[in-house]
């Protein structure tokens, strides 16, 4: 019998929202969302917005805090750089780790996202790994050693606990603020062989109990689909969530 998976639905506000915005925003959406349970809600604000956001999520557990980067150094020397530690600070609890934006417009390799991953486990974040294909390599169809390789290289050396407390987001970099989103079909079938794939490099029982987020133009139109979908269980929401009530139906859509 396949393993009851909780959906996750995260909001990453990319470099949007001040500081001054966030407690109108939550006002808001924390009374949309007044009656939801069953859902871990995640909300990933710019860091100059954390500080803001952790005091006002200190009063519900309904709303989780995380970040958008994090280094994969401990301290020292690296101007512009977020450790863990000042993170786990603001009672951070998960980070995203290789957005396609950070590989893309960043440089950052395979290697670094596995060296934030290790990061992110040994000081106790979550982190949500995420992956994803051009619309270049789709046409070529190279996608999935695309994906093959994303996940390996950056699961390697991890320990099965470690891999089963990583949440892999698949987000096709041709769907990312274009305003295409995959098929159902689409994104059933990437997510089905990402997580055929964390079997190979783990076990089938940890494989059932990962989660894997889709992201990639998610809206209250689309949302309850792409959620229906078996192996897809939540969303990495960019724009839709910068509206607190857009976001809260994606957040509902995750129950129906």
């Amino acid at each position: 019998m396949p393993i009851p998976r909780k959906k996750i639905v995260a909001a990453n506000w990319k470099m949007n929202m001040t500081s001054s915005e966030v407690a109108p925003y939550l006002n808001t959406f924390l009374l949309e969302i007044k009656n939801v349970e069953g859902v871990d809600i995640i909300l990933i604000p710019p860091f100059t917005s954390l500080s803001k956001a952790s005091e006002l999520l200190a009063r519900t557990s309904q709303v989780r805090l995380g970040a958008q980067n994090v280094s994969f150094q401990a301290k020292g020397a690296f101007t512009g750089e977020i450790s863990a530690t000042m993170l786990r600070d603001l009672f951070v609890r998960y980070v995203l780790i290789g957005h396609s934006e950070r590989r893309r417009l960043f440089h950052e390799t395979n290697k670094i996202v596995h060296q934030k991953l290790v990061m992110a486990h040994q000081s106790d974040l979550l982190p949500i790994l995420c992956v994803g294909e051009t619309l270049e390599e789709r046409e070529a169809g190279k996608e999935k050693s695309v994906l093959e390789r994303q996940i390996t290289e950056a699961f390697t050396g991890l320990s099965h606990d470690e891999i089963a407390d990583t949440i892999i987001a698949y987000e096709p970099v041709w769907a990312i603020g274009t305003g295409l989103t995959a098929t159902v079909e689409q994104a059933q079938d990437a997510h089905s062989f990402i997580r055929k794939t964390v079997a190979m490099l783990s076990s089938p029982q940890i494989a059932e109990k990962i989660r894997l987020q889709y992201g990639g133009s998610v809206t209250p139109d689309n949302a309850h689909s792409l959620l229906s979908a078996p192996d897809i269980d939540g969303a990495l929401v960019g724009g839709a969530s910068l509206d607190p009530r857009a976001f809260a139906e994606i957040v509902k859509a995750a129950l129906l």
